[in-house]
């Protein structure tokens, strides 16, 4: 038996980190022609990505850097302890990359890379290749459902900063960044032209998707079947808590191609509902009808977390927000329905201090942070 360096025994051992890094630059290699389709093109270089648009409008280039945050602790759990045999890796794949492409398109940009950094507190964690083609097979299929490439990525073995909390034995950190790409310039997305008298539609969530994970484990944890548990549909807690986030590219891009004058995009992410007073300016947005409530939040409240902490903590099953004129409305639901959305008018923005007002519930809720 080779002796481990000195190095492998401080907590970084290469030779049970590459199996993870081949299954990503396996996977990675079969994306890197999927940006093509938005005239972009890539190269890998010696340390990265170099890329190019080869089209014939003028553009703009979009960057977002986000973290998955705590969802994949679930999956995990699930790994350990749910007896399926499932890694439930795919769909975190998918999680962690629409976090930062939710993010980007929100500005009228499509998504055409997306460099990944997966960061563990020991080497152990990479060497399960069951886990690992799980998570690179997950990050291959939103590749090939967005036209993206991932071209480049990040796996370190962080053993004196990433410790899981226990029941879980290892938990890495995932975040990544997207570059998204506006052609032409003029369909930039801001929220600059948000005014009194704008519609708010929302298109549905899948789920959770990956915000209120910790009050999340935190009440699963107090059960007597914890992640186990049987919700009313016939999942577990922990199934469908892990869900995969639901991409809104094909919304937006239906959207811009039709040509529809956009206010501002917002997707439904940390903040929850409060989360719709996200511009600075003094609206005040009035909600005067609202979606189906996805069966975990149900759960929830049954559980007894009271409406306003949910209302500020998930997204309630508003999973993207689109601020237009009331002349545009109806014809942005029928675009959207085409493309597979469906999105319903939910609430107005009005001239007053800015809030939101939960009309069927009768809650006034502030903004995300006061």
């Amino acid at each position: 038996m080779t002796k481990k360096s000195e190095y492998a025994q401080a907590g970084v051992d290469y030779t049970k980190i590459e199996p993870f890094k081949r299954a990503m630059m396996e996977v990675g290699e079969k994306t890197l022609a999927f940006p093509n389709r938005h005239n972009v093109f890539i190269e890998q270089g010696a340390h990265g990505a170099l890329y190019e648009y080869r089209g014939k409008h003028s553009h703009i280039w979009c960057k977002t850097q986000e973290g998955l945050g705590n969802k994949n602790w679930i999956a995990e759990w699930m790994y350990q302890f749910s007896g399926t045999g499932r890694t439930y890796y795919e769909g975190i794949g998918i999680d962690a990359a629409l976090m930062a492409v939710n993010d980007v398109i929100a500005q009228g940009a499509m998504p055409v890379l997306y460099e990944d950094e997966v960061a563990a507190g020991d080497s152990e964690w990479f060497a399960d290749e069951k886990r690992a083609r799980a998570l690179a097979q997950g990050f291959y299929e939103v590749c090939k459902e967005l036209w993206m490439a991932l071209p480049a990525g990040e796996s370190p073995a962080l053993r004196y900063l990433i410790k899981s909390e226990p029941p879980v034995k290892s938990a890495p950190s995932l975040s990544g960044s997207v570059t998204g790409i506006i052609v032409p310039h003029t369909r930039l997305v801001t929220n600059t032209d948000i005014r009194a008298g704008d519609r708010i539609l929302v298109a549905p969530s899948s789920g959770l998707h990956a915000n209120g994970i910790s009050l999340v484990i935190k009440r699963a944890l107090s059960l007597p079947e914890q992640f186990l548990t049987k919700l009313p549909n016939g999942n577990t807690l922990g199934e469908e808590a892990l869900i995969p986030t639901r991409s809104y590219v094909a919304l937006v891009e239906a959207l811009l191609d039709a040509e529809i004058k956009i206010h501002a995009l917002l997707p439904g992410t940390g903040g929850g509902i409060a989360k719709i007073a996200f511009d600075k300016r003094p609206f005040t947005y009035r909600i005067h009808s609202w979606i189906s409530v996805p069966h975990l939040f149900q759960f929830f409240r049954a559980l007894g977390v009271s409406l306003k902490d949910c209302f500020e903590t998930f997204n309630w099953g508003g999973g993207y927000y689109v601020f237009v004129s009331p002349h545009e409305v109806e014809r942005t639901i029928e675009v959207a329905k085409k493309a597979g959305y469906e999105l319903t008018e939910v609430g107005r923005v009005e001239e007053g201090d800015r809030r939101v007002i939960f009309e069927p519930e009768n809650i006034i809720l502030p903004p995300p942070g006061e």
